[in-house]
């Protein structure tokens, strides 16, 4: 297998609205030393695709501050964290028999060499990222999953909302028997979790709204909180006994509201801030009750080791909303941001 010169690519020139978003013609890149290059089937969507493109995260010190997900971003940038896709070229030093296996590629950019690793950068993000043809990645960061019975699009679905998702369980220590909160259910880290957590053996009561309520059940959510309204209150009636490890996306004001329902030793894990980054709590809730919280950002390369596992077993069954041509990258973006589906966007180059 070989492939093209050139190939079409959709990538932003700066930080910005979803104008920023260029369709373009670019070399195949060249799989370095230690790489292989992915002929890109499907790439899903992430709220990473967002903040990133508006330069949304901030810098310690600063959080107005226009920010990539580390740092400051090389423009121009192709994004797209979420690849599945097919080996069809390898760099020196890679064995030529991974050709023409299916693969879901980790994104992370990790801090050392370690199972343990901690991410401290994104493919599309700070290196090139799936919104292509043809995307490298490093070989250690590809995983085999020819014989997974999932489809492309629900394995470009996994990455970083099932890997963020096992990260905060992993994090969270969720044990079977216990009760698991889930924030922002309907989303793809939301769907994630509550499919995870339920099948670990937890007791899932979840916060969705309105029309999405019923396919967070159908995910495997024991009970459904409308964030309508008032969520505190339905969650005491859902979980009576209190929440053992409460899985965030949304931070905002629901951290403060929800610290108190954590039965002892109870752990709040925060992974997003769709509510909003400040957050303002009762700190006797914390130490009185030897409660946690835990920040977690994506996945360890083991905890990615376990969702690929699960993916060739097909124990988690991605939902795929909706799915775009690779042109149409500013609209799915905008249909991404509008938060009116329920699990994954993906795009087919």
């Amino acid at each position: 297998m070989s492939a093209p010169q050139f190939m079409r690519a959709v990538r932003i020139t700066g930080h910005g609205g979803p104008e920023v978003l260029e369709a373009a013609e670019v070399a195949v890149p060249a799989p370095r030393a230690g790489e292989v290059l992915v002929q890109v089937s499907a790439v899903a969507l992430n709220n990473t695709d967002l903040w990133t493109r508006e330069g949304a995260y901030g810098r310690p010190g600063d959080p107005e501050a226009r920010s990539g997900w580390r740092g400051p971003v090389d423009f121009p940038r192709i994004q797209g964290a979420d690849v599945a896709g097919r080996v069809v070229d390898v760099g020196t030093g890679v064995e030529s028999g991974l050709v023409g296996r299916r693969v879901v590629v980790d994104p992370a950019i990790y801090d050392s060499e370690g199972p343990d690793a901690n991410p401290v950068g994104l493919m599309g993000s700070e290196r090139d990222g799936g919104y292509a043809e043809y995307v490298t990645a490093p070989v250690e960061r590809v995983h085999d999953v020819t014989r997974s019975p999932l489809t492309d699009d629900q394995l470009a679905a996994l990455p970083t909302a099932y890997g963020t998702a096992l990260g905060m369980i992993e994090r969270g220590r969720l044990r079977k028997g216990e009760t698991a909160l889930v924030s922002g259910a309907s989303g793809g880290v939301g769907l994630a979790l509550v499919q995870i957590a339920r099948a670990r053996g937890a007791r899932v009561v979840a916060i969705s709204s309105g029309s999405k309520l019923d396919a967070v059940r159908e995910a495997g959510a024991h009970g459904v909180v409308d964030r309508a309204g008032d969520v505190a209150g339905q969650l005491r009636t859902a979980a009576p006994e209190g929440i053992d490890v409460a899985l965030d996306v949304v931070a905002g004001e629901l951290v403060g509201e929800g610290l108190p329902l954590l039965r002892e030793g109870g752990r709040w894990v925060i992974a997003g801030a769709l509510g909003g980054y400040g957050v303002t709590f009762d700190v006797r809730r914390l130490y009185l009750h030897n409660a946690q919280v835990i920040g977690s950002a994506m996945h360890t390369p083991t905890h990615f080791g376990l969702l690929m596992d699960l993916a060739r077993r097909a124990e988690v069954q991605p939902v795929v909303a909706a799915a775009f041509p690779l042109e149409q990258a500013a609209r799915a973006q905008v249909e991404l941001s509008r938060r009116g589906h329920v699990g994954k966007i993906v795009m087919h180059p």
